[in-house]
């Protein structure tokens, strides 16, 4: 009787939710009255309720991006209307506004969001274009996250495109459905007079709006970006998705990507695509991004989702999420026939490279460095690399560890591909992410051995990576070298100053200057009695920016040798020497051994996927 009680009450209340999902109408319209000025102007409409207040929430950070960046500072002019009248409006907290509706069943909000910060995961407006970053453009009524809405969008009047991963609400030009406001959250909005193009691949259409142009070939694009679709849904079987969209910001200079459910934001640099690194740079971007359909967006750590829009949202799982990823974006250029074997294995040895050569990874494990992503990954300060590590790249580089292990413990019947495969079906399966713990038992179930010491030295660890042993399963021989033989390094670098001084602005742990106690803001006056400005007298600059060993001075010494630094602290000047050491950087030589074991060409075979 009770189960039969506690059935039909929870039919009850999933009846309640639904008719009340019925009966509520989230309506948003954006428009751009001065684009020029970077103001977006945002109507919401909400229909249905019958409450004394209604609280309306932004988010103060956007998925994918691990930082509370306070959304709601840019929000302006907010007012609102209950039932056609004026209504009291109430900021009860800082993301939150409370309208007095006194139970009126219409409620119109109006106000404009101020956009001017480039980047793929915060609005930018100007004359020319408007990028909407859906969770810095909309709010939620507080609880009704999992209701659905519409956003209807005004193009300014020289504007005539709208690109988005929503669904197009039938018949009504640029008007779009989300089922929930975790969907419209997930979909940015490009607004402007982009250049699209379009191509099909796994089954899917995919669109591709460009903005603020390049010398890009749009056939060229088409293949090439349909190959690594093709080669990324092959490791998981199916594409999740019936359309993607890429929206691209191309600049002078540009670069990054944040995912969503079925649309990506890729930076590029727009006179970079008919140049070889630039154009393999943007397809391993491609790569990157749209591997995240699978691995965060929807194979993901517990922790992200259901989101929490008001708080920060801790996992130390980021390693997988994000250093799998960019791991991931090599092996598929070299699957879809970007890179050839050697240059796969070369941008392998300098992924490890990065990590060996960080002092901060000798510090902090991938598990913590996951966990503060949200106080040190997008605010790092002078000493970040002194005492952390980017979950990006030591994931990469346990993806690579992890990835050679399996396949060597399963003489090339398992990888790491199908770790990821199962644990997508997993979380698809039980609608939910997955924990440390479970992920760590599926690649011990796939690989048939142990990886307790493994997760204890690399996951949760600060361990040096044993590349060369890794590495040998597959028969590539690694040479390491010092990265500048027999040259003295200071550990020191800074900015050229308009007064012809050196403003320190690095010091790297235990080297000459940070023994000697040379400062961050130190301002280099001479070295050795020899001003700066003349010391850079045979020198050509690229940038303002140089380490002490730019100075021909610094590097005709030897190690060992007394460096004189008269500098400016605080006003005042004090003078310091350091004694040069050896530079602690190695430089990885990785090569293919052409006598290798069957057993290793095994390994190669599977870890390329060729």
């Amino acid at each position: 009787m009770f189960i039969k009680k506690s059935i039909l009450s929870l039919v009850l209340l999933l009846t309640s939710i639904m008719a009340a999902k019925a009966q509520v109408k989230i309506a948003f319209e954006v428009s751009f009255k001065e684009p020029q000025a970077h103001y977006a102007e945002v109507q919401m409409n909400i229909s249905g309720l019958a409450k004394d207040y209604v609280d309306v929430k932004m988010p103060v950070w956007t998925p994918g991006s691990y930082l509370v960046r306070e959304f709601e500072k840019s929000v302006e002019e907010f007012k609102a209307t209950a039932g056609g009248k004026t209504a009291r409006v109430e900021k009860v907290r800082k993301n939150t506004w409370r309208i007095f509706s006194a139970k009126a069943a219409n409620i119109k909000i109006n106000y404009r969001v101020y956009a001017f910060e480039i980047s793929v995961r915060t609005p930018f407006i100007d004359e020319s274009h408007a990028f909407l970053s859906s969770t810095g453009i909309f709010m939620h009524p507080d609880g009704m996250i999992k209701f659905p809405s519409t956003v209807k969008i005004i193009p300014f009047n020289t504007w005539s495109k709208v690109s988005t991963g929503l669904e197009p609400v039938a018949g009504e030009k640029f008007t779009y459905k989300a089922a929930d406001f975790d969907i419209l959250y997930d979909s940015p909005i490009e607004v402007g007079n982009q250049d699209v193009f379009e191509f099909n691949a796994a089954g899917v259409r995919h669109e591709v709006a460009m903005y603020g142009g390049g010398n890009y070939d749009k056939e060229k694009l088409k293949v090439d970006m349909a190959k690594i679709v093709e080669e990324i849904t092959a490791v998981y079987g199916e594409n999740p998705n019936k359309h993607y969209t890429f929206i691209v910001h191309n600049f002078l200079r540009g670069g990054g990507g944040l995912e969503h459910l079925n649309s990506t934001t890729l930076g590029a640099s727009r006179n970079a695509y008919n140049t070889e690194a630039g154009y393999k740079g943007f397809l391993a971007l491609v790569a990157h991004e749209y591997h995240h359909l699978w691995n965060v967006k929807r194979l993901r750590p517990v922790a992200l989702g259901p989101f929490d829009y008001d708080n920060e949202n801790y996992t130390t799982n980021l390693w997988v999420a994000e250093g799998f990823t960019s791991y991931y974006e090599n092996k598929y250029m070299h699957r879809a026939g970007f890179n050839d074997d050697e240059t796969f294995v070369k941008d392998i040895a300098s992924a490890i490279g990065t990590v060996t050569n960080t002092p901060g990874a000798k510090y902090q494990s991938a598990a913590s460095s996951s966990y503060d992503a949200w106080v040190i990954q997008y605010r790092p300060n002078e000493n970040s690399k002194n005492n952390s590590i980017s979950y990006y790249s030591k994931g990469e580089v346990i993806g690579i560890l992890m990835d050679l292990e399996i396949i060597n413990a399963t003489k090339g019947a398992k990888s790491l591909d199908d770790v990821m495969k199962a644990m997508y079906l997993q979380c698809k399966t039980l609608k939910r992410g997955y924990t440390d713990a479970e992920f760590k038992a599926m690649v011990e179930k796939i690989s048939g051995i142990s990886f307790t010491n493994f997760w204890a030295k690399y996951v949760n660890g600060v361990d040096d990576a044993e590349y060369v042993r890794y590495l040998g399963y597959a028969g590539v021989d690694v040479a390491t070298e010092n990265a500048t033989p027999n040259k003295p390094v200071s550990g020191a670098s800074g900015q050229l100053t308009n007064n012809g001084t050196i403003a320190v602005s690095s010091i790297t742990r235990n080297s000459a200057a940070w023994i000697a106690g040379l400062n961050v803001n130190d301002e280099i006056i001479s070295l050795d009695d020899v001003t700066v400005s003349e010391a850079l007298a045979t020198v050509k600059l690229r940038s303002p920016m140089l380490s002490l060993e730019t100075l021909p001075l610094v590097a005709k010494k030897n190690i060992g040798d007394v460096l004189k630094l008269k500098i400016k602290r605080d006003g005042l000047e004090k003078e310091i020497s350091l004694t040069l050491k050896e530079n602690p950087s190695v430089r990885l030589k990785a090569t293919i051994n052409e006598n290798a074991t069957p057993a290793q060409k095994v390994v190669f075979k599977k870890w390329t996927g060729k």
